[in-house]
């Protein structure tokens, strides 16, 4: 993984530095004042800049994309000893997503085909927002966060399944989800992260936190998917084992 000192000027101006990250010169001198970003070195009355402002920055863009506050990620800087680079390699492991989908935009009246009927009901489509399935730009326009999940939807639909009872699926889908997803953070929190906490957090061990982290997300799911597999087969053959046995008596 290419780092940021491998791409960066040893020594920048703030316009220089503006240009690097993508931000305004104002915004930068705004994040020193916050305390968010450390003060340049001062050279012939010329602050310069080097790699690890540009992570620094580099972090704080990621961690409001992600929704935190610059209050809440002053406190995240100011409680971490590590260097910026290291925060930002572990925020961007811990931020990406397990799998790459490039969202979709869909139609209102697009839509209203793929669900029938039901798709006109403003009650569901609603509800498909409140699940996350799709999300409004306004002017009847949506994105489509996940394809897959839409897709797999439409598949479902096809099956004269109807809408509602798809998105019930999807609800509880989530729910066991979410149960799962705990399981393995509070693993990653109590056997990885806390005994690296408790020992300060050792500039040496983040590669191989972070690289334990990357590693099991994609366990995660391989797993969740296999056992889900086993059991859906399980599941089956019991619940025709007991249709046939019904035409058995009958």
């Amino acid at each position: 993984m290419e780092s940021v000192s491998d791409r960066t000027p040893a020594a920048m101006t703030i316009d220089e530095l503006a240009r690097e990250t993508g931000m305004t010169v104002r915004n930068i001198r705004a994040h020193q004042s916050r305390g968010l970003l450390p003060a340049p070195e001062v050279r012939a009355r010329t602050g310069y800049y080097g790699p690890d402002h540009v992570a620094r920055l580099e972090l704080i863009q990621n961690l409001q994309g992600q929704g935190y506050n610059l209050a809440a990620i002053k406190h995240l800087l100011e409680r971490s000893d590590t260097s910026a680079q290291d925060l930002l390699r572990f925020a961007d492991t811990l931020l990406a997503p397990a799998t790459v989908e490039q969202p979709e935009v869909v139609e209102l009246a697009e839509l209203r085909e793929r669900f029938g009927v039901a798709g006109r009901d403003p009650k569901l489509l609603a509800r498909a927002v409140r699940l996350g399935l799709i999300v409004p730009l306004g002017e009847d326009r949506f994105e489509v966060p996940s394809p897959t999940i839409l897709r797999a939807g439409d598949a479902v639909i096809a099956l004269g399944v109807p809408l509602e009872k798809t998105l019930d699926i999807v609800e509880r889908m989530r729910k066991n989800a979410d149960d799962i997803s705990r399981t393995f953070v509070k693993l990653f929190l109590d056997q990885v992260w806390k005994p690296f906490d408790e020992a300060g957090r050792p500039e040496d061990d983040w590669p191989q936190v972070r690289d334990t982290l990357g590693e099991l997300r994609p366990l995660v799911s391989d797993a969740f998917v296999a056992v889900f597999q086993a059991r859906m087969s399980r599941g089956v053959e019991k619940a025709f084992g007991r249709e046939l046995e019904k035409r058995a008596k009958g």
